[in-house]
């Protein structure tokens, strides 16, 4: 394989930027290389050109979407950062379940946890759930989980992780609490499982017949799109969001440029957002 030349580069970010939104630009070149090389010698691509020329004729079955795998990060752990989960336990969760009170569904909440790669966010998020609600067996508790990768959302679906994947963020107790043993991996177990689903979705599609959702943890994803792509992607999520819902983002994201209703909150150290409040926030 020949070194990249700046019509390679060229062709491939145009191809990862339509497919997926991810913008990439000269300065990733050594990531085109460590992941497009391999499917370049694999499909007798001539060079990086071939390769996205192929991808777009759809020339070969299930190419594009090995590009996709190929190109998304795909950087997980369970509970990741611990702060938001903290932050569901002791103020998120609660403070719904007082608000829901007063309506008509009063036991169902409706979660999104975009970007979920291969499934640890959501189940750690319906841990949480059940960490905090005793009797949440008869909660109408719904969390979608999204991504582009279709080899995560399947991974995700299935529920099944490797000791090392386990290994990463997983502890003794809820691991004992909420996974079956498959062989020498874990499953995560019926309970924790009928509250998640999985599909693919790119975050740049529209999300009409979405929502509304309680509570949407969007983190470390919007660091790849432009700014303007940032802003859209933002005020499309609020566009689902249930009033005095909450959006989770990275500890690093910041979207006060936003406009006034996208003020940070600080709780147990996470970064979120309450942009569409009908009540002054309680601290």
């Amino acid at each position: 394989m020949t070194n990249l030349t700046s019509e390679d580069i060229d062709a491939v970010c145009t191809l990862v930027n339509d497919l997926c939104g991810i913008c990439w630009d000269e300065s990733k070149s050594y990531l085109i290389e460590a992941r497009l090389s391999t499917l370049v010698e694999q499909f007798d691509c001539e060079n990086y050109q071939d390769l996205a020329r192929k991808v777009r004729a759809e020339l070969v079955p299930g190419l594009k979407e090995q590009v996709v795998d190929a190109v998304t990060t795909n950087e997980t752990l369970w509970f990741r950062d611990e702060s938001p989960f903290e932050a569901l336990r002791h103020k998120v969760i609660p403070e719904l379940i007082d608000d829901k009170g007063k309506s008509a569904f009063s036991k169902r909440f409706r979660v999104w946890s975009a970007a979920c790669s291969t499934g640890q966010e959501p189940y750690s998020i319906a841990m949480a759930f059940a960490d905090t609600i005793s009797d949440i067996e008869s909660w109408d508790i719904q969390i979608l989980g999204t991504d582009i990768s279709p080899s995560a959302v399947a991974q995700a679906s299935r529920g099944v992780y490797n000791h090392r994947e386990i290994g990463r963020g997983m502890d003794s107790s809820h691991l004992k609490k909420h996974f079956v043993a498959r062989g020498e991996d874990s499953q995560v177990n019926e309970q924790i499982r009928s509250m998640c689903r999985f599909e693919q979705r790119n975050l740049h599609d529209p999300m009409t017949a979405m929502g509304p959702f309680d509570i949407i943890f969007c983190r470390n994803v919007a660091i790849y799109f432009t700014p303007e792509d940032q802003k859209r992607l933002f005020n499309n999520l609020a566009g689902v969001l249930a009033p005095n819902g909450w959006i989770f983002v990275g500890s690093s994201e910041s979207l006060s440029n936003l406009g006034p209703e996208w003020k940070a909150q600080q709780h147990c150290r996470s970064n979120c957002y309450r942009p569409k409040m009908t009540a002054p926030a309680t601290v």
